[in-house]
């Protein structure tokens, strides 16, 4: 048997079925987290929910400004010395991270947790970077999709997981994401292939791997930052749900962890079905830029019924059209990666996750505001809607922009687009 840890030069479909597998596992043990985080905080301040709404918010912008800082340095390591080493790493640092936040006493070392945890969860920007590594151009998005796909079921099993052990004990998912992380590490420790061979390496540069020489990148291909503007507004809106999800339901609604958990599953649910089994004839019939127009009219449409629906079976039904917008991020990664050297995969997936790091410094903390503002018993407007109404506009913006900026078809570059 060959040793796994020698790099091939066309891993094929066992490497990329591992990374369906090891993104699957490491979205579950983050997915399990999120119906208990802000319930745990909340109970750290002795259940204050405005109180909680803001550490929320607090909590979340520092997770993703680690991720801004991390994201291209993990790229550009990978570029370096391959894709392998960068995900087992930081695969065993986010286990032991779930230790840390499982055994937290205060709010300290809860915060301490989550920033570590933004570190070494940015190894997603080298997940993506694989598929690009293993898949031709044009079949990228189909490939994204299921990336995304994998995401969306360790959203349906995490989150209803993580509800129903939070009934028990709000510490038992760190345990289980602990458990789960450190056995996804130690499986691709024996099974994952490198798919980067040592003659597409490129070297590591300072220049590039710190977050703004990373961004320089989407200004350097042509057409590349208007569709990086696009994924940016798309992840901003995206922060409303880390960050006010619970809080809004329990708010509205009075959902128990276990509700929220099978709330997020039905979300997951749905998400899977329009990226595992809908977006690779969805590509063939209509093409990556429809799509795009697609998931971003379904993500408007759904923003704004969350935002006025009075009742949990309305927010249920709203989840449908909601779920369109699953359409649009493998379609806009496919796109964009199209338009690269196959040496800068990592760095385009760095510098997309370093927008998502931007965008969750400025989310959390927008939605935790408005919620708290929205939601105060002495203030003039009682909406506790209004993060995702806000969320919904800031998609138009995006999909005013995805009109003008996106070339058509025959305008598009066959595969990859010299640089500006």
């Amino acid at each position: 048997m060959s040793d796994p840890r020698v790099p091939k030069t066309n891993p094929g479909k066992a490497g990329l079925a591992f990374i369906m597998i090891a993104v699957l596992l490491d979205v579950l043990s983050l997915g399990v987290v999120i119906p208990i985080i802000a319930k745990l905080i909340k109970q750290l301040l002795n259940d204050s929910t405005a109180d909680a709404a803001a550490y929320v918010g607090w909590f979340g912008t520092v997770w993703a400004f680690m991720q801004f800082f991390s994201s291209p340095i993990m790229g550009a390591l990978s570029d370096r010395f391959g894709r392998r080493p960068v995900l087992l790493i930081s695969g065993l640092g986010l286990g032991l991270d779930y230790i840390l936040m499982a055994l937290a006493p205060n709010l300290t070392w809860l915060f301490i947790g989550r920033v570590l945890t933004g570190i070494t969860a940015a190894s997603f920007s080298t997940a993506s970077a694989y598929i690009a590594d293993v898949t031709p151009p044009e079949k990228r998005s189909a490939a994204f999709g299921i990336y995304g796909a994998a995401f969306g079921l360790g959203f349906i099993i995490g989150p209803a997981l993580g509800g129903y052990l939070g009934t028990f004990d709000l510490r038992l998912p760190f345990w289980v994401s602990a458990g789960l992380t450190l056995a996804n590490t130690c499986y691709g420790y024996f099974i994952l292939p490198e798919s980067l061979p040592p003659e597409k390496r490129s070297p590591f540069r300072w220049s590039r791997a710190n977050p703004i020489g990373s961004l320089n990148l989407l200004r350097s291909y042509s057409g590349l930052l208007p569709m990086a503007i696009i994924l940016f507004c798309y992840q901003l809106a995206h922060n409303v749900f880390s960050t006010v999800f619970v809080l809004y339901t329990d708010e509205r609604f009075d959902w128990s962890t276990q509700m929220v958990g099978s709330a997020l599953a039905v979300v997951g649910v749905l998400n899977f079905i329009v990226q595992g089994a809908l977006i690779r004839p969805a590509v063939r019939l209509v093409g990556e830029r429809i799509l795009v127009y697609v998931g971003l009219l379904g993500g408007i449409i759904g923003f704004i019924a969350y935002a006025t629906v009075t009742t949990g079976q309305q927010f249920f039904l709203s989840t449908v059209i909601f779920s369109l917008m699953g359409f649009f991020s493998a379609s806009i990664q496919g796109l964009m990666s199209k338009r690269i050297d196959p040496s800068q995969q990592g760095q385009l997936s760095g510098a997309n996750s370093s927008l998502n790091g931007i965008s969750g410094m400025i989310g959390p903390a927008l939605f935790s505001t408005v919620f708290e503002v929205t939601i105060d018993p002495q203030g003039k407007w009682y909406w506790p809607g209004a993060p995702f109404a806000l969320a919904a506009a800031v998609l138009a913006v995006a999909l005013v922009l995805a009109f003008v900026a996106i070339p058509s078809p025959k305008n598009n570059p066959k595969s990859q687009q010299s640089p500006a």
